[in-house]
């Protein structure tokens, strides 16, 4: 049974009543905006810089769950609402909302839909703007546009909402969305994969895309050392198959029919690939405690890193089938440039969205390594995922870290197209400014 809500928050107006105020102001103070939710983005694009005339505007007060439409299938929510606050309500009205990334304990919707977040289940739902059927946005004038619809038709017009999502705030101000919910799964399987190569790993991914269809909800691969930072690190862990392959995979299989359908599936998957020399070696979750660990261990992946020291960290996607060869060539690459260096790889192979980051070699100072080799390192894997078709950015945004980067990478036709854009929506650069396109 739908619970019905109010069109017009009072959370609402103040943040309009706030954004109307600074750009009453704006041309003599010369202040500006910066939204910010959960504050666990990694471009730095929700954090103000040192002019002293940015003024931080929380979301995370407005965190109210508006209403859940069962019937068609559709939570609204305000901005600054907990991603694991939107699961739960969802799963107590039977219901799933399937974003699901590593911060989703503190990260709000709001953020999420402002760096078209993706995370683990985008091979089955997609990213952020997948997920959004509406949204309600104080403009750069102070004005709200009430467009919480929950169609999944509306051909009236340019898609506003999909200019505000991967806006990261410098557009307007997300206020609440309406979001798509799923029915739950009946059961949800976690398998662990050794795999002989990332060509397997891609060859896996095809195979299981046939043999699951919709069921395959997660496809995540995880490189050699990148598991043994977490072995050395984490040691009660205990990190399954990896010291005989140079690739893990973790897969997961949601079945809306029945546990024991699900596992004839998986099973019948795994018994196929090790058929074909896909996988060498594979263990099954046998409870859900089980699959929780398994995730966790591909999620400890960054804290182990963390602990080794600091790295140089990317968010780059390519295309899936081009992912071997790109793995390839710029591991030969940066080994050759740096000899000794260490490659974190890992990330969602089911979309084409690596982690490629970057460690010191064992013998080099962590510190010096990131001062003197960033800039160079940036430079080589950048042009890298350029030759082989792929984006500098794949979930985690622009921000101010790869504003100065679009440039090189990004075509002079689509800057010119987002700059004009900024410049429509946002005339005097109040909104966020000098992320994704500097005015």
């Amino acid at each position: 049974m739908a619970r019905r809500w109010p069109w017009f928050a009072p959370g609402s107006a103040e943040v309009a009543a706030i954004v109307k105020a600074c750009a009453q102001h704006q041309a003599v103070t010369g202040v500006s905006l910066v939204p910010q939710g959960g504050n666990t983005g990694l471009a730095v694009g929700s954090v103000p810089d040192d002019s002293g005339r940015q003024i931080v505007l929380s979301l995370t007060r407005m965190n109210a769950v508006r209403g859940i439409d069962s019937a068609n299938l559709t939570i609204t929510v305000e901005a600054g609402c907990i991603l694991q606050s939107l699961q739960e309500a969802a799963e107590e009205a039977g219901l799933l909302f399937p974003l699901s990334l590593a911060a989703e304990g503190s990260c709000t919707i709001g953020g999420n839909l402002g760096t078209n977040a993706g995370g683990t289940q985008v091979v089955r739902y997609g990213n952020a703007r997948d997920l959004c059927l509406g949204l309600e946005v104080v403009t750069a004038q102070g004005e709200i546009w009430h467009g919480l619809s929950g169609l999944r038709k509306d051909n009236t017009g340019y898609d506003l909402r999909d200019l505000f999502i991967g806006s990261e705030g410098t557009l307007g101000i997300i206020t609440a969305a309406t979001l798509k919910l799923y029915p739950l799964p009946a059961a949800q399987l976690t398998a662990w994969a050794a795999v002989p190569s990332m060509d397997a790993a891609v060859a896996l991914l095809g195979l299981a895309h046939r043999h699951l269809g919709a069921g395959l909800t997660g496809f995540e691969v995880m490189g050699q050392f990148a598991l043994s930072l977490v072995d050395k690190h984490f040691r009660q862990l205990s990190v399954p198959l990896y010291q005989d392959a140079p690739y893990c995979v973790l897969l997961e299989n949601s079945d809306h029919e029945s546990e024991t359908h699900a596992r004839t599936r998986f099973e019948h998957l795994l018994e196929t690939a090790m058929e074909q020399s896909l996988v060498s070696d594979a263990v099954v979750s046998e409870s859900l405690n089980q699959a929780r660990h398994l995730w966790h261990l591909r999620e400890s992946i960054p804290l182990a890193q963390a602990e080794e020291g600091l790295n140089i960290k990317h968010d780059i996607s390519v295309p899936v089938s081009r992912i071997p060869e790109f793995v390839a060539q710029t591991d030969a690459l940066l080994q050759h440039e740096i000899p000794g260096v260490r490659l974190v790889n890992f990330g969602h192979l089911g979309d084409g969205n690596l982690h490629y980051n970057v460690q010191a070699p064992e013998e080099m100072d962590a510190n010096a390594f990131l001062r003197d080799q960033e800039d160079r390192v940036n430079v080589l894997v950048y042009d890298a995922v350029a030759r082989f078709g792929g984006s500098i950015s794949a979930e985690h945004g622009v921000g101010s870290l790869k504003t100065d980067k679009l440039p090189r990478y990004k075509s002079a036709v689509a800057l010119d197209m987002m700059h004009s854009i900024k410049l429509a929506l946002d005339p005097y650069n109040l909104m966020n400014p000098g992320r994704i396109v500097r005015v």
